[in-house]
């Protein structure tokens, strides 16, 4: 019992003294995930809607984003560091990356899924190939494009946690502390905080895909 009771206190203890550092470290950690998933998009979009468009490009983007998700996450990392040091730089260029094949591949599948009849019935009505893609084929692609958001942020929280091995700020910056000192308390912090915050992203994106797809929700009710 008293042993039990030591642990439960030098666990609290540890948490209120490091309280700073768990703080800024899941700062740091939604920063980071944010900023990836984000940038990845701003890339993404563009390729999807272009080899959606240019078939024949579908290949070649798909294998480079492909060759880039197979990277080891810790040796991009590692790699990086000499060049760009203990910053948000390091950690951004490969996560980046390895949100691009999810987010290419959910864009162009849900440009695909768009009928042909609705496309047809927007250029007779004089839309321009843009503002059939923007008014029109990117709303009805929406559900899809979520769901590669959703997926790719959860991957990115996960990886995250392994730039904070090399000390770069994040979460996984409370493992790094906890291994080599070792405390166990930091680690589980660590990990906890990583896996709370997937659960989180996840909710919380699941919700925008409700907001910004009314259709898609009413379509599943009425759905016998």
């Amino acid at each position: 019992m008293l042993a039990s009771n030591v642990d439960r206190w030098l666990w609290w203890d540890w948490i209120g003294r490091n309280s700073d550092l768990i703080w800024s470290s899941l700062r740091e950690h939604v920063i980071l995930t944010v900023l990836a998933v984000g940038l990845g998009l701003l890339i993404a979009v563009p390729l999807g809607v272009a080899a959606n468009r240019w078939r024949r490009l579908y290949t070649p983007v798909i294998a480079m984003t492909g060759v880039l998700f197979t990277i080891p996450s810790l040796a991009a990392f590692a790699f990086l560091l000499p060049y760009t040091g203990l910053t948000r730089t390091t950690a951004l260029i490969p996560l980046v990356s390895y949100t691009l094949l999810i987010l290419v591949r959910n864009i162009v599948a849900g440009l695909d899924a768009v009928p042909a009849d609705i496309k047809d019935a927007a250029d007779g009505m004089g839309f321009s190939r843009m503002r059939r893609l923007v008014r029109i084929e990117l709303p009805l692609a929406l559900p899809t494009i979520m769901a590669g958001v959703r997926i790719a942020t959860v991957t990115i929280v996960g990886l995250t946690a392994v730039a904070g091995l090399l000390a770069i700020p994040s979460l996984g910056n409370l493992i790094y502390v906890g291994q080599n000192r070792p405390i166990r308390t930091a680690v589980t912090v660590g990990v906890a905080l990583s896996v709370a915050l997937a659960v989180v992203a996840d909710l919380f994106l699941s919700g925008i895909q409700r907001l910004l797809t009314p259709w898609s929700r009413v379509r599943r009710e009425r759905s016998p």
